[in-house]
């Protein structure tokens, strides 16, 4: 009886149309004025992150943007 190899799970590479999308989405670099964590990254108050901009709008909203 042989084994057969069988492939390696790999991720999903992305579409066209979420690469295209990931080229086009305008980033932002924002100062943030309180601690925050971004995907399991924490970020103290000072730091200078680079986020597109619909999220630094949503931040600045919520008060996370230091005022320069």
């Amino acid at each position: 009886m042989t084994t057969k190899n069988l492939p390696k799970a790999t991720e999903p590479e992305a579409t066209a149309t979420e690469a295209a999308h990931a080229v086009r989405t305008p980033m932002e670099t924002i100062t943030l004025s309180n601690h925050l964590r971004i995907e399991g990254t924490d970020y103290l108050p000072g730091a200078k992150v680079r986020v597109t901009t619909d999220y630094a709008r949503r931040l600045r909203r919520q008060g996370y943007v230091a005022r320069t």
